[in-house]
């Protein structure tokens, strides 16, 4: 009820409206928002990062071009309002398997990597990450190799 109320009174003071695709408690805006903060670490999120974003979300999740907008831009809302990680990381733990959990470490690399390198804030993210996420350093060093060794452009995402 209390989510009722505030998105009324955003839409009532010019706020974006809320879609009732994604809400809060969705496993998808969390996985994105850490995505978002990863593509937005070292920058804004250029055009280039922020095409690897929807390709990573339209073939994670299934969804249509405007579903991927739609969840990109719940993301950034949500990332915004973060305080820190475990908001995100709780909900998949509590959503995801083990494997999930994996595949999300693994999007999180691609993203990290999708301008060619990584910066210190974008490792100990991934490390705080993983962390929260209960995946193994080995797991999460495994998981960079597999990104590394595909590359940026052999997959589509």
């Amino acid at each position: 009820m209390l989510e009722e109320i505030r998105r009324l009174f955003a839409e009532l003071h010019g706020g974006s409206k809320h879609s009732g695709h994604f809400d809060g408690d969705d496993y998808r805006v969390a996985a994105a928002a850490l995505l978002v903060h990863v593509a937005t670490l070292d920058h804004d999120m250029t055009g280039s990062a922020r095409q690897k974003l929807r390709d990573l979300l339209m073939a994670q999740f299934s969804l249509t071009d405007a579903l991927t907008d739609e969840l990109i831009e719940a993301a950034m809302a949500a990332d915004r309002e973060a305080v820190d990680f475990y908001h995100f990381t709780s909900l998949l733990m509590r959503t995801l398997d083990e494997q999930g959990r994996l595949r999300v470490v693994e999007m999180l690399w691609k993203m990290a990597f999708a301008d060619g390198a990584i910066s210190e804030f974008e490792d100990n993210v991934m490390w705080r990450v993983a962390d929260l996420l209960a995946v193994s350093p080995r797991d999460r060093i495994a998981l960079r190799q597999r990104v590394v060794d595909v590359g940026p452009n052999k997959e589509g995402t």
